[in-house]
């Protein structure tokens, strides 16, 4: 059995744990590269939202002006299989509802290859999203050149944006990892964008989001 240290000072029994460049960290569930977990780098203060066309479970195709809000815009990459998005799932839901009320929207992203986790696959998208009523657009992104461009790295992966596009918050949900955590924790995902929605600026102390690593085409 391993014993790792992971944020925090815990220490993890039966996973390995490593910094990665650019603040990127890995788990391996007993060595087994197919449970990998990442954490996301820290903010990019002011970098731009990358343009994108999609398409989404609802038969449309979105691009990015099409999402934004008056005062902001939350882009998610999430999956349907993954433990630490299914923990979370109607928290993403509660959180978008609320931040629309407040100017900001949200939209959520599948970059994951669907042929190695079928779970994921479109048919599997919809269903979640009617499952789950998602109140945002789950859009499919199929060469995951979308992920890229925005550097995406695990599911969930949270990039909040300002009234202007421009990156504020690069953090976690909340504490949850693979099961949700306790119902009153701090909202840092919601608290982060309603300062943005209010001042356009992201709080300058953020908390990565940890999940599992997007299953990338060439790998």
């Amino acid at each position: 059995m391993w014993l790792s240290l992971v944020k925090g000072g815990d220490f993890t029994p039966g996973f390995a744990f490593c910094i990665m460049p650019a603040g990127i960290s890995i788990n391996y569930s007993q060595g087994c590269k197919s449970m990998v977990s990442l954490q996301t780098p820290v903010c990019d203060f002011g970098h731009g939202a990358p343009e994108f066309s999609l398409p989404g479970v609802d038969g449309r195709v979105w691009s990015l002006g099409e999402c934004r809000g008056e005062k902001g815009l939350l882009v998610m990459f999430i999956c349907n299989h993954c433990p630490y998005v299914k923990a979370i799932r109607d928290r993403i839901v509660r959180d978008a509802r609320e931040l629309k009320s407040l100017g900001v929207n949200s939209v959520a992203i599948m970059s994951n290859d669907p042929s190695e986790y079928p779970e994921d696959s479109f048919e599997n998208m919809q269903r979640v999203a009617e499952e789950f009523d998602f109140p945002f657009p789950y859009l499919l992104d199929q060469t995951q050149a979308v992920a890229k461009a925005y550097g995406a790295v695990c599911t969930p992966d949270f990039f909040g944006y300002n009234a202007s596009l421009e990156l504020q918050y690069r953090g976690r949900l909340d504490e949850s990892r693979k099961q949700a955590a306790a119902a009153d924790v701090r909202r840092d995902l919601f608290e982060a964008m309603k300062q943005v929605a209010e001042t356009a600026q992201g709080p300058q102390q953020q908390i990565p989001s940890m999940g599992c690593s997007i299953k990338w085409l060439d790998e």
